[in-house]
Formats: C-alpha cells, structure tokens, sequence
C-alpha cells in the first residue's frame, strides 16, 4: 500500500472511531514524515503523497519534527481511542501508514527496524495487544522531546562509533577530528588565538559502508562539544536540491539549507550536483548559505570516490570549505559476517554456526567494485534468508520458538530440491519493510 492509499484507510478509519477525518490524515501525515526523516528522497515524494506536490521541503521537516516523539508512543488521537474497540482499526491503519512511509525512498535497515518499533507501539494501545517491545542496539532511537533529538554525552557517542563493526581508520578520524575541535572551542573560551578550521566533511566509500550512519553520529558530538545547537541530521541528494529550472533551484537549496541549520546537512551523491548548470546553481547557493551560517550548520558530502574529486573542482570555494576527507574501506569477510549475525539476532534470528560460516563463504565470492552494496548486500541476503526460512517451516502447523528463531545454511541460498517451488527471493527490494531490526 503506498502513503496516499494509506493516509485514505487512515482517514476512513478515523472518521468511523468518531474523529475527525482530516485531523486523522494529518496525524498520520505527520507520523510518516517523522518514520522517513532520514530516508533519501523521501520529501518529495511525501510531498506528492500527501497532495502538495508544489510545496516546499521544509513542509516535510516541519512535519518530522512535530511528529517525532509519535516513533516512541501512540499517537495523540489513537491515545485518545486507548482501550476502546475503535482503537484496533485506527491503530492498524496508523501502523500501514508507517509501513508506507518506508516505501517513500531507498529506506536502509535501521530505518526499517525503527519503523516496525513504531508500528509495534502504535498497535500496542489496540484492547488485547502485547506490549510493545523497544528495538535493542545502539541506532533504536531513544524517546525525546518532540523537536528535539536525544541528547548523548560525548562520551556516549563516541562509545556507539567504536561499537560500529570495522571502519577502524575512520574512527581515527572522527576522533582526531573530534579532539581537534574540543580543543579549538577551549582555546576559544580561554581568549586564545585560534586558526580557523572548518568543520565541514568529505566521506568517501562505496554504497553501505555506514556513511550515514557515522553522519549522525557526527551530527551528536559537534553538538556535544557547543558547535552545533540541535545535532539533528538532514539527508538529501540532487533531487531535493535541485528544481527544474534555473532561478527556482537557488531558492529549493536555500530552503533545504535552512532545515538543516542547527545541525548537518548530508548530501549523499553529491558528484549530481556536477552535472549541469541547475546543480552548479545548487553548488553556488550551498557555498554562499555554508558561509553565511558557518557557527550553526556543518555539510558533509558523500559518494564514490572518484567521481567526488570532480564534484570538488567545481566551485573554488568547495575544496577550501572541504579540508577533511574520510574514507570508508569496503568490509571484509568477516566483517560483513559479523554484521549478519548482529543484524540476524536484533531480529531475533539465531544463525546457527555453518549459517555464518556459509554466508562468509558466500561473501568471499563477491566481487568488489562499485556496485556491491556492502551493508546493503547483507541486508538483502538477511532478507532472502527471513523468506527462506518461512517458506522452509510452510508445512509445520505449531513450529516451535527454536524452528522460528534459527537459521540454517539453506536458508541463505536456494536448494535444488524447492528452487522451482519457493516463491522469487532473488532481488528483494531495499526498501521492503519487512525486516524488523537494524543492522
């Protein structure tokens, strides 16, 4: 079901519990908003979902923010219905509107994983429902303030980057970079001369290589440390920035900029931006907005490696506002085995030892080169494995806890036996939302 469809259930089954029809569209309007915040492409599209097609990015962010503490409890309408027989319907339409909101853009695992913790606690206020049960590992999303993310000490965050599998070099970085800026802010306090360092990121790194993920972490120690007020993350590419025609695409940019003031605003792809005169437009605008909120806005940029150098090239005042570079090494074998088996049991999945022995085996053959999606390749094979794995227990009435936790070395690949019988796994799609806990 896609967001509009879902948003026209919500507003039916509101309307049937005695609501207000249009207040119920917006409440899930907002909650969707919220569960894609981080999602890359998804304000335009919710834009289009939600019948303002026209309207600014900053409706979207607006939006997100007004609904976030709505990932972690019921919503203010459903909390209204708590306990009443209405409450299983709207509850039900609240959580297809969640599943929708996944489907807006490229949605990774941890988005995933946080959408079914909300669809979960949307359910949970339905007469009869279990308790909603918080997703566990360091990317669950704490409750906060409904404009506010939650606030980590630094020491926090620095905690959840070392507990990140591999990316050793890149935790170098960010720590040197880290200590870098503590000790500019003191020589600051202190009245001393200080150079002018720029804060501003490069990340270099093929698809899944915890680009984003190490973005936010970012995000919360530069406010950690009293360089940024708000330490949220805002994550576009070249079609949030970009209009289609010169003149629009300056004021588009502008207004992206300015949801992302208080905390980072991370452009993935951003070598798009080289390709023609609308994204040079996008370029000159963000180097004159970068400039002009120095003290409360800090841009990273992100992609493949080679194309990034160009990117850079294009504006003079790019590669002087860009003097870091961080680059994110493809994972290893065993690395990408490690995040298997962690993303395996965050879904209360077990692999039973010639699983992970055999998914490493698998990985080994992988060719790596720009298209292998790292993280993303082991989403996906968790993916087929969860599909394997419910197809391998069809005939099993009254499967016990075990049978529904454990999966086999089978379960990763197709066997001869069943290929022509068990349904299409072999490509599942990114954003699929059926997975529940993130990598």
């Amino acid at each position: 079901m896609n967001l509009s469809a879902a948003l026209d259930a919500l507003e039916h089954a509101g309307a049937a519990a005695g609501l207000d029809g249009a207040a119920a569209r917006d409440e899930g309007a907002r909650l969707a908003a919220a569960v894609a915040e981080s999602v890359s492409g998804a304000p335009g599209a919710w834009l289009a979902a939600v019948g303002s097609p026209d309207a600014s990015f900053g409706a979207f962010f607006e939006a997100a923010a007004s609904a976030r503490r709505w990932r972690t409890s019921p919503t203010d309408l459903l909390a209204g219905l708590a306990g009443t027989p209405a409450a299983t319907t709207y509850s039900a339409a609240l959580a297809d509107v969640v599943s929708a909101a996944c489907e807006l853009g490229p949605a990774d695992i941890g988005v995933i994983a946080r959408a079914s913790a909300t669809a979960a606690v949307q359910r949970s206020v339905a007469p009869g429902a279990p308790p909603a049960v918080a997703v566990p590992g360091p990317t669950a999303p704490a409750p906060a303030p409904a404009h506010e993310p939650p606030t980590q000490t630094l020491e926090e965050l620095l905690a959840e980057l070392d507990a990140l599998v591999g990316l050793a070099a890149v935790k170098d970085q960010i720590r040197q970079q880290t200590q870098l800026l503590r000790v500019e802010r003191l020589r600051t306090e202190a009245g001393l001369t200080t150079p002018t360092l720029t804060r501003h990121l490069v990340f270099l790194g093929n698809p899944g290589t915890g680009k984003t993920t190490v973005a936010r972490l970012v995000s919360g120690i530069y406010r950690a440390l009293g360089l940024l007020t708000k330490g949220h993350l805002v994550e576009v590419d070249r079609s949030e920035l970009v209009a289609g025609y010169l003149g629009q695409t300056a004021v588009k940019t502008s207004e992206v900029v300015a949801t992302a003031i208080g905390g980072v605003l991370f452009i993935d792809e951003a070598y798009g931006l080289a390709e023609d005169q609308y994204g040079a437009e996008a370029v000159n605008t963000l180097v004159k907005d970068m400039e002009d909120h120095r003290d409360d806005l800090v841009v990273i940029v992100a992609g493949y490696p080679r194309p990034m150098a160009t990117f850079l090239s294009t504006n003079p005042g790019l590669e002087s506002r860009f003097a870091t570079t961080v680059e994110f090494a493809d994972y290893t074998d065993a690395e990408l085995r490690e995040i298997f088996e962690r993303s395996a049991r965050k879904a209360d999945f077990e692999p039973a030892p010639g699983t992970l022995e055999r998914f490493e085996e698998i990985a080994s053959l992988q060719i790596r080169d720009e298209g292998f999606g790292n993280g993303r390749y082991v989403r996906n094979m968790l993916d087929q494995a969860i599909t394997r794995h419910a197809w391998r227990l069809r005939d099993v009435e009254h499967p016990s806890v075990d049978q529904l936790r454990l999966l086999l070395p089978e379960d990763l690949v197709a066997t001869p036996d069943v290929e022509n019988e068990e349904p299409d796994v072999a490509a599942p799609a990114d954003d699929h939302p059926h997975i529940e806990e993130p990598a």
